[in-house]
């Protein structure tokens, strides 16, 4: 389906034109007719569907077709990290581009001048507020945040925000908006806190939900099934072969510094970072960290520095991993097993972007039955077993098998249906109109 096809405003129209978007992508054909009808909608829907433009794009046209006031804040959307928020900030620039509206991007990490200019498009009551949960009550608490006209409310990665804590924090938003204000939920899955969540805030809503896509056939994805202590140490090895491109990993110090080659290993806690981090350090590579704890200077630092060849391996957690949106990555190394497949997906798909060759290395603790079982989903889902790296004999080796997939227990929760959900019109009667 093309944008032509869906009755999108004529200024969002003129904005896709110019940025050569055509076709929409699943997530999108779906989600928006609803949301443009004014149902609440909850998609599931991983990152990289184009989930963001499923939700602004319908936004966008009803604020630039209908009178919503001026000076209020008219749509609100939570996304759980400032990464996440500056690139929805960023795309909202260009759709909106040919549309009257404004926005503001409400996130910490900044300096005081950032919370004054945050605070003053408040205040005025920018049309579209991006923001995370925490910053956006930090303003609230200080009493000058009216959410009262709100008309449309978006939850963006809604699971990562219950992960990290912000069921109460997003609930106590909630109860400060309108009655008759639209929500929207966007998540990779819907365990039950998320599912808790919907129930509690919204009104029989539309579900749209994606299957999740396989990693691009151009990652040559590999395992290595080790035990716990032996992972620095065969991270070391993979990151060898990879810089000199010969099996026994021999190269030489000023080619660890290669600008032209990057990785990125994914670790699944902050804890965990500066162990890896320091290890690689002692062997030369040019590595540097990126976790929640970093200053936002600190991570323009380091990201500037990987996008520019001076640091050529870059040690994450998940929740930042959702900001790395960098051409060239070639490897990508999973220093723990990823919690699912969704999220398998959204770190190896860091590589082999633009249609380029890529590569994975996915570690798995052969101690760890929890690790094993989920890497035998992992296979399930994948539908073949990745190619396999030996752990040779001088780091003690290892011969451990992937345990056979246990069958799912009966009596698990079903995904709903489609619903009609509510249905409202859009130009709601307000005082003032767009100028």
């Amino acid at each position: 389906m093309t944008f032509n096809e869906l009755d999108l405003d004529e200024g969002v129209m003129q904005a896709l034109e110019f940025m050569h978007y055509n076709e929409c992508t699943p997530v999108q054909e779906q989600a928006i007719p609803p949301v443009l009808a004014g149902d609440d909608v909850i998609a599931v829907a991983q990152t990289g569907t184009g989930k963001t433009a499923a939700y602004l794009l319908p936004i966008l046209s009803n604020l630039n077709r209908y009178r919503y006031p001026t000076d209020a804040i008219n749509c609100v959307i939570m996304a759980p990290t400032r990464e996440l928020a500056q690139q929805i900030d960023q795309q909202m620039q260009g759709f909106s581009y040919y549309v009257d509206a404004s926005s503001v991007a409400v996130y910490g990490g900044g300096e005081g001048r950032d919370f004054a200019e945050q605070k003053q498009g408040l205040q005025r009551g920018a049309d579209v507020v991006i923001a995370t949960p925490g910053r956006l009550l930090s303003h609230i608490n200080l009493g000058y945040v009216d959410l009262s006209q709100v008309a449309f409310f978006v939850l963006d990665e809604a699971d990562r925000m219950l992960d990290m804590g912000f069921y109460d924090d997003i609930m106590q938003i909630a109860k400060l908006l309108p009655s008759d204000c639209q929500k929207i939920l966007y998540s990779a899955t819907m365990p039950p806190k998320t599912q808790r969540l919907a129930e509690a805030i919204m009104w029989q809503p539309t579900m749209v939900k994606i299957a999740v896509s396989k990693p691009a056939d151009k990652i040559h994805q590999q395992v290595c099934i080790c035990y716990e202590p032996q992972k620095v140490d065969m991270v070391i090895r993979v990151l060898r072969q990879f810089f000199s491109g010969k099996p026994d990993g021999f190269v030489r110090d000023e080619l660890l510094h290669n600008p032209d080659k990057r990785v990125v290993v994914f670790v699944s806690k902050k804890l965990k970072v500066k162990d890896v981090l320091l290890s690689l350090r002692k062997k030369g590579f040019a590595v540097a960290a990126m976790h929640s704890d970093l200053e936002q200077r600190e991570r323009e630092d380091v990201m500037n520095a990987f996008k520019a060849g001076r640091i050529n391996v870059l040690v994450a957690t998940d929740i930042v991993s959702r900001g790395i949106d960098i051409s060239g990555i070639q490897l990508v190394i999973n220093f723990d097993m990823t919690h699912d497949p969704e999220d398998y997906v959204h770190r190896v798909g860091r590589t082999a972007r633009a249609d380029a060759d890529g590569e994975s290395v996915t570690f798995v603790s052969a101690n760890d039955r929890r690790e094993m079982q989920k890497y035998a989903q992992l296979e399930h889902f994948l539908e073949k077993k990745l190619d396999r790296i030996a752990v040779p004999e001088e780091l003690g080796g290892c011969n451990v098998e992937v345990p056979a997939l246990q069958a799912r227990r009966e009596g698990q929760r079903k995904p709903h249906g489609r619903s009609q959900g509510r249905k409202r019109t859009s130009a709601k009667a307000k005082s003032s109109s767009k100028s």
